[in-house]
């Protein structure tokens, strides 16, 4: 098989390696101007393997390095709307993904497949995809968290595994042929990603390919409060299962229920916010429909879990006021979600927009104090939010911190929960989360400044 990787991040870089390895040809082509703005560890696997890179290719080129291969595996950074993508349909040329490859290498295994469990949904993915993890572990299973996480799918066939569970953004699930989970979780469905879809309807359809290939005998979890995931998961070949509010999965009499029963008590719950209940029935749904966790393996990973990095993530307290880190949040239903968590908060907003409606922030108008406007989105969050409460621009995470502090009193948490990406100070939302807690810090007279 002859493939034309496009682009040169993690997840290319994956399955460059893992082709070559495979005895694959591989072509290479990046929309870098030049080979030397690549990253370094591309240009050093590259240099490793032998390979070429063809840069900033016209339209001319792209279209014949794709009548010279079998396979184009766009890297997740890729569009819908990109030169690339076009050149493949109108050649028919197969599209491919690191998650589809994935499984198909892995069903070529000499020892026999083994089972995935994959997760998608606008938020609360890795929250899951780490819980369920956990699960599987406490549980005697060797598992490992992979797909849209620091180890791709086509990285993780070479670990010593039992199950794999697979984090799986839109861009993975887009071009899928042939990916089949053992369970499938779709946890919701707000506007996310339309610079990269085009429209909400064209993300909707990616994220349910999840279900695209599951069998009967496989399961579709699926939030039964959320319409869209509804509507779709009717249209799943596989066995039906729904959590949330009347699930198969829900709360009752101040328990975690499942099918066969009350199976942990929400006191139990270090964080017990609307969404951490949500996302623990999901994960203990997607574990124990899988049938390779135990229940007691469930207990064990929800009475040990602390929640993951930069989701709102408690930095400091001080004269009464939290200080939380939800940099992960990067579109409004995720900074919603965690407004309401609170009572009073000082919302600290902006960053690159996604082409999102921004004023959804403001759809809990009595729970905000004031906002801090960073960012490029600057001006669309103030317009958000004007005539609700008071907005202060700030041109730096220390003039932000500063700013949120003058407006929080006591019983207020001042909240970096952006709704925006990073990309416009940052190179990612934990480098964005590190530096507003090193200026939250420094600011409190924990640390010295830096």
């Amino acid at each position: 098989m002859r493939l034309l990787v496009y682009g040169t991040g993690v997840a290319a870089q994956a399955v460059i390696r893992t082709a070559v390895a495979r005895g694959h040809d591989v072509v290479v082509a990046d929309d870098a101007p030049r080979p030397d703005d690549l990253e370094p560890d591309a240009l050093a696997l590259l240099e490793t393997l032998g390979l070429d890179v063809v840069v900033a290719p016209d339209a001319q080129t792209i279209a014949a390095l794709v009548g010279g291969v079998d396979v184009v595996v766009p890297s997740p950074g890729v569009p819908e709307q990109h030169t690339v993508i076009a050149a493949a349909l109108d050649a028919g040329v197969a599209l491919r993904t690191e998650i589809d490859l994935g499984y198909e290498w892995e069903q070529q295994r000499p020892e026999g497949a083994r089972p995935m469990l994959a997760i998608t949904g606008t938020d609360g993915k890795t929250t899951v995809t780490t819980l369920v993890t956990a699960m599987l572990v406490a549980s005697g299973r060797r598992a490992i968290a992979c797909g849209n996480t620091d180890v791709p799918l086509v990285s993780a066939l070479d670990h010593e595994v039992d199950v794999f569970v697979v984090e799986c953004a839109s861009f993975r699930l887009r071009w899928l042929s042939g990916f089949r989970p053992d369970v499938a979780t779709w946890l919701n469905l707000a506007d996310d990603h339309l610079d990269w879809h085009g429209s909400t309807e064209a993300y909707a359809a990616a994220k349910a390919r999840i279900w695209e290939y599951q069998r009967p005998t496989d399961v579709a979890l699926a939030a039964i409060d959320d319409p869209t995931v509804m509507k779709w998961a009717k249209r799943a070949t596989a066995r039906l299962v729904t959590f949330g509010p009347g699930g198969d999965y829900d709360e009752r009499n101040g328990a975690l229920t499942a099918p066969m029963g009350p199976f942990f008590d929400i006191d139990r719950l270090s964080r017990r916010m609307p969404h951490d209940r949500t996302n623990a029935l999901a994960a203990a749904a997607t574990a124990l429909e899988s049938g390779a966790a135990t229940v007691d393996g469930v207990r064990t990973a929800l009475a040990d879990f602390r929640g993951i990095a930069h989701r709102i993530s408690l930095v400091a307290e001080a004269g009464g006021v939290g200080y939380y880190d939800d940099s992960k949040a990067t579109t409004p239903h995720a900074a919603t979600t965690a407004i309401r968590g609170f009572d009073h908060v000082v919302l600290i907003a902006g960053g690159r927009n996604k082409d999102l409606d921004l004023r959804r922030l403001a759809e809990e108008p009595s729970r905000m104090r004031a906002v801090v406007a960073i960012g490029e989105a600057a001006d669309e969050v103030s317009v958000a939010f004007r005539g609700i409460c008071p907005v202060e621009p700030a041109g730096s995470m220390d003039e932000a911190v500063a700013v949120a502090r003058r407006h929080a009193r006591a019983g207020d948490v001042v909240l970096l929960s952006p709704a925006c990406t990073s990309f416009d100070w940052y190179r990612g939302y934990a480098e964005r989360g590190d530096d507003f807690a090193r200026a939250v810090r420094a600011q409190l007279g924990l640390v010295a400044s830096a």
